[in-house]
């Protein structure tokens, strides 16, 4: 497979280019993958199914099938998105219905907004899959995990590092379908030479972030870096389902400089980019997941 190559246009006459690859794999110790995803423009989302061979899998394709409701639209807003998910949680409940271990989702994801004229990333997430950028050689989370072991670290009781190999890692605190799990949400200008990396905890439970800069940085087509991913995981135990979606922005956003020094691509942003750049986004208050 190759990447997807498309351009959108967008407010003010924007035209943003984007590089898209993606792929998934059952692992090598489950019967069937439970994740799903989508990547259509302005919807780019990662959700891992709970509850089982017979639950998880319909989980996240519920989940997949509300945020896939805005592909195609133009204009959408914050609100448009917390709406989506919204109507995940319900969808999520209804596959949980009868099943005698309930079901679940994980959700992480990145959508296109544009705020005063220019695209922003609308990054959201409710569970343990993630979002990555990378900007020259420097890999951030942008994400941050709703997981005991996410817990432990903010404490100061767990090791960064040690989180892929903690006992409890993969009990989660938040989860599309359950209560009190609202998606939290950050918005980042969108700078041209970027690339985001969603995936599901069977991608970020294996391999190393090291690993995901050199594969990110030395693979230019984004469907093979996302390949090269898989086959990653699956060489390191391949203990779950493994998603993996990488959005390049080849052109349209921001302006970005290189550091002669790093090598690190920075933006060149305004005052008002300054500002969101590592600000959550405050989402009008939801009705509660009460149930």
């Amino acid at each position: 497979m190759v990447s997807s190559i498309a351009s959108h246009e967008g407010a003010a006459g924007v035209t943003l280019t984007l590089s898209v690859g993606s792929a998934t794999d059952v692992g090598l110790r489950r019967k069937a993958n439970e994740d799903s995803y989508v990547t259509g423009f302005p919807m780019f989302a990662v959700a891992d199914g709970m509850g089982g061979h017979d639950a998880g899998d319909k989980a996240s394709q519920a989940v997949i099938a509300q945020l896939s409701a805005v592909v195609g639209a133009a204009g959408i807003t914050p609100e448009d998105v917390a709406d989506a998910i919204d109507a995940a949680h319900g969808s999520v409940r209804l596959v949980a219905q009868g099943k005698p271990r309930g079901a679940g989702s994980t959700l992480t994801g990145a959508a296109i907004i544009f705020q005063e004229e220019r695209p922003h990333w609308l990054i959201f997430n409710i569970g343990d899959s993630r979002v990555y950028r990378l900007r020259g050689t420097i890999l951030s989370q942008l994400t941050v995990d709703h997981s005991i072991a996410q817990e432990l670290v903010d404490e100061g009781k767990l090791a960064r590092e040690d989180v892929a190999t903690y006992q409890g890692r993969n009990v989660i605190t938040k989860a599309v379908g359950a209560d009190y799990s609202d998606a939290d949400f950050w918005l980042y200008p969108v700078v041209s030479g970027e690339k985001l990396l969603l995936c599901s905890d069977g991608l970020s439970g294996e391999v190393t972030d090291d690993a995901l800069v050199q594969t990110l940085t030395t693979k230019h087509d984004v469907q093979d870096a996302a390949d090269a991913l898989i086959r990653q995981a699956l060489d390191a135990g391949g203990r779950d389902n493994v998603t993996v979606v990488i959005v390049e922005v080849v052109e349209g956003g921001l302006d970005s400089e290189i550091d002669e020094e790093t090598g690190v691509i920075r933006a060149r942003l305004g005052a008002d980019d300054e500002d969101l750049e590592a600000n959550t986004v405050e989402i009008p208050e939801r009705v509660k997941n009460d149930g």
